[in-house]
This record gives C-alpha cells, structure tokens and sequence, in this order.
C-alpha cells in the first residue's frame, strides 16, 4: 500500500491528483518553483518543497533535484501528471532505480512508444492498421524521394515529436524537400531529435483515442473512444465520450486494435492509443501517450471510474478492480480546454493576473482548475488554466449543460478562451457532430467573435471586479489595527 506520494506537476493536474490521493488517504508531497509558491497545489498537498532553479520549467524538470525531495520527505511513489517528466523513460527509470515506485508504465514502454518509427512499427506487428509511409533512413534527399511515391497530400512527422512540433503539411512535390528540412530542423531543436517520418496525410480526419488500462501482465482493459477532433495549433481543446456518430463496428475495430497492442506491450497503469479516422471509414495507428490525458474526466464521469484511483492501485501491484465486462457507459460529457489566450489573434498565449473568478456550480458541471484570484499567470507554462466538463443524460443536453456553464465561469485579468468555446459548443455543426480537425479553421467566420474596444473592456472588468464581495473586502476594508484606533487627528 502506498503510504506517500509526490506529485511532480503543477496546476490544475497537480490538483486533481491530490484531490484523489488524499481520498484514498495517503499523504501528499508537492513540488514547486519560487514563482508558484502560492498556487493552490502548494497549499492543498500535506508537504510542499520548493524546487531550486532560475527558470520556472527547468525546475519540474530537474529529475534529480525531484527525486531527493521524494526521498527526504519519505514519499514512496511518484505521480507525473501530464507534460514535463510524465513521459520522459530515464526518469521512470530513475525513480525505480532509486526504490520509489512510478506511477506509470516502465520505462522500457515509455522508450518504445515515445519513439513514433518504433511504435508505428510494433503497432503495425500486431496487426493494428497504420497510415502508408516512409521513414528518413539516409539523406534527407533521398527520404523525401520515397515520400513522394507515397502521393500527396503527405505530412511529416518528428520521430520523437508531439504537441505539433517538427510537423509539416506538405500538398505537392516543389514543396517536399524544404518542408522536410524544415521539420527536421525544427524536431532537432525541440527534441535533439532530427530523425523525421512521412505519412499520407488525411484530408477532413477526426482524432479518436481510446483509453486503457493494464496491469502489467498483460491484463488490459479499454475504457472506450474520445472524440478529440476540436483542435487549434494541433493541440485539442474540446474533447467528448462518446465520439458522436461513429459507427459501433468502427468503435468496436479501434477498442479492439487498443487492447492488442496494449496488452502485447504488457502496458502497466493509464495510456491512451490515439487513431486518425479517416472519412471513409478507415482508420490508422498514430501514437500512444503513455501517461493520464487531459481529457481523462469525460470518461470519469460517463463512466463512473475515477482513473486516478486505479493509477495509484495498479502501482501498488493490486491489480484492476474491474473487468472488461463491468464497464456500462452512461450518459454523455464534454470537456473545454480554458486557456490563457486570445484566439482572435490566433490563439496568442495571453499573460495577466486573475483578478476575478467565479466556478458555475452545479451536480452535472465539474471545473478542474489550478489557479486563484490574485494568481499571476506568465509566459513561463502552458496557457492551460483549468477544464470545464460537463455531463447529460444525452449529447445535445450535455453541450447545452457546458454552454451555460462557459457563459457563468468568471475569469477576470487575462485574456481566455471562454466566449470562444461557448460560440464552439453551440455552433450548429458542432451540435450535429459533424466533427473533423480542421473544423475551427473551416468555420472561422462564424466563430469570430465581435470586436470589443479596450475602454469598453477596461469598464465591464471593473464593473464586475466591483460587484465581487471578496473583491470589495480586499480593496475597501479596513484591516486591523487600523480599524480599533479610531478617529485620526492632524
């Protein structure tokens, strides 16, 4: 049984994992740069250690520095939440090399996988279905040769990419060898990784992954799809469960394929094996994240599973506490990425202070947020400030649920994304699920929201900031001891 666990993360994922180890009442270890010493993950975990480093990310990366804290403070297991280290194979490797346990697969998956030439290889030795494509084992010249053979449209790919980086759309041969370089150019500074691959481009694809869960032995379950086709730079904002209209025999094919390989893999803990599903119904191998999503609620919540819950009993070696077959889908929920950006100006990260905010309440609307009025928000981390996710018995019901919940969330002193998704989630092709990856650059025009000029913004911010009650009470009362003085005399 873990006694001890030390969260190596920030915002709202260092949140939410907290929130669920301290459930299962096992103590919790937070670990935290100078500039976030009071963000709400600091104040809600049992210890907190500051994390000495000059830039804020290097700290969360420090694995050393992240692993004597784990061992000075007694904790027995390592939870890495999502980005920073969650993927990172020497790390898994050295935080069981030093006798604490890691919260995720071993180390050897986590190579594997991390590698996209590798995985798109194992994937394709179990039979799952991969996309035609080339790998760059020579010159650049010569891949980008037996690319074009493959036909255009054709996407390059970093082999140890992710987030979009080192990722080129390429739709005729003139502009092959440039896009090439210069995706591998880009993947060598960002991954110290030139190594590129190319694959037949899908035009008008959705992105559905499935979640699974193994215990190590080969035991694996899947806990159904995610539609996660609402995307922006290549990187998901919307995400739901269960993909609208995808047809049973195409979900049954993409659970089925996520079990083969998973359990071929001898998977331990949470992963995710994410599909492009192409319009004819085809659809192909991408990749797989072996860590916690951040969409993971949708599939709390439709499912009744709390995934954390079965990350921290997988690594104390107790195995599932279900099976395949005692897994019922109810319902449907709908996940908003909120960000700090403005995406009238193509989704510029935005930077500010969270003067107000205001969560909607309600049993059917859950907010996993990592942030505070007062909190500033900087250029130094991801533009993820919290996710907004709501539930109904029916899809329209869920999305007419998150719509009114985005139009109560109050967030005041930085630039979101809120009105945007809002105009998202009721738009009429949204609310018929015909849903694809380039779907908020097709409809742009109607996502545009109406220019605001500063000084009308400038007054219905301190409209509002007015009409908060904690707002007032910091800048008009009056503290002690200044208020038992009395009158002041000149």
């Amino acid at each position: 049984m873990l006694k001890k666990v030390l969260i190596a993360n920030r915002g709202e994922i260092a949140c939410r994992i907290i929130r669920t180890v301290r459930q299962e009442g096992i103590a919790t270890v937070a670990v935290y740069h100078h500039a976030d010493r009071h963000a709400p993950h600091v104040s809600m975990a049992d210890v907190a250690v500051e994390l000495d480093a000059t830039v804020p990310t290097a700290a969360y990366l420090d694995q050393a520095q992240i692993i004597d804290v784990a061992h000075r403070t007694g904790a027995d297991a390592i939870h890495p939440g999502y980005g920073f280290l969650s993927e990172n194979a020497s790390f898994a490797e050295r935080v069981e090399a030093s006798g604490i346990v890691f919260i995720g697969p071993s180390a050897a998956v986590i190579k594997l996988m991390g590698d996209k030439i590798r995985a798109r290889e194992f994937a394709a030795q179990q039979g799952v279905p991969v996309a035609p494509s080339a790998v760059q084992d020579g010159s650049l010249e010569e891949f980008a040769e037996r690319a074009a053979r493959i036909g255009f449209p054709l996407l390059i790919k970093a082999a140890a990419g992710g987030g979009g980086k080192g990722m080129r759309i390429v739709h005729e041969a003139a502009d092959l060898a440039d896009s090439v370089r210069a995706a591998a150019g880009e993947a060598q500074r960002y991954f110290a990784d030139g190594r590129v691959y190319a694959e037949r481009y899908i035009v008008r694809p959705r992105h559905i992954e499935v979640q699974v869960l193994g215990d190590g032995t080969g035991k694996v379950v899947h806990l159904y799809e995610r539609e996660c086709s609402i995307q922006r730079r290549y990187q998901k904002i919307i995400e739901e469960t269960p993909a609208p209209n995808l047809p049973d025999q195409t979900r049954q094919a993409m659970c089925a394929a996520a079990l083969r390989l998973s359990s071929a893999a001898r998977y331990r803990n949470a992963g995710t094996i994410e599909f492009v599903l192409a319009p004819d119904g085809a659809f192909y191998f991408l990749e797989m994240n072996t860590r916690l999503q951040v969409e993971h609620p949708v599939t709390e919540l439709v499912l009744g599973i709390d995934l954390v819950r079965e990350q921290l009993r997988i690594a104390a070696g107790d195995g599932l506490s279900f099976t395949q077959d005692d897994l019922h889908r109810r319902g449907h929920a709908i996940e908003c990425r909120i960000c700090a950006e403005e995406p009238e100006q193509g989704f510029r990260p935005a930077t500010g202070r969270v003067g107000v905010l205001r969560v909607p309440e309600g049993e059917r609307v859950r907010f996993d947020g990592g942030i505070r009025q007062g909190q500033p928000v900087t250029p130094a981390f991801d533009s993820l400030l919290a996710k907004l996710i709501a539930w109904d018995t029916t899809r329209g019901a869920a999305a007419e649920a998150l719509e009114r919940a985005l139009n109560d969330l109050v967030i005041l002193g930085v630039p979101t994304n809120v009105d945007y998704l809002a105009r998202v989630v009721r738009h009429p092709e949204f609310l018929a699920g015909r849903l694809h990856t380039g779907f908020l650059t097709e409809y742009m025009a109607d996502l545009a929201g109406a220019e605001t000029s500063p000084e009308v913004t400038t007054v219905v911010a301190i409209a509002a900031a007015m009409a908060d009650v904690d707002f007032r009470r910091a800048a008009f009362g009056i503290p002690e001891p200044h208020a038992s003085i009395g009158h002041w005399r000149n």
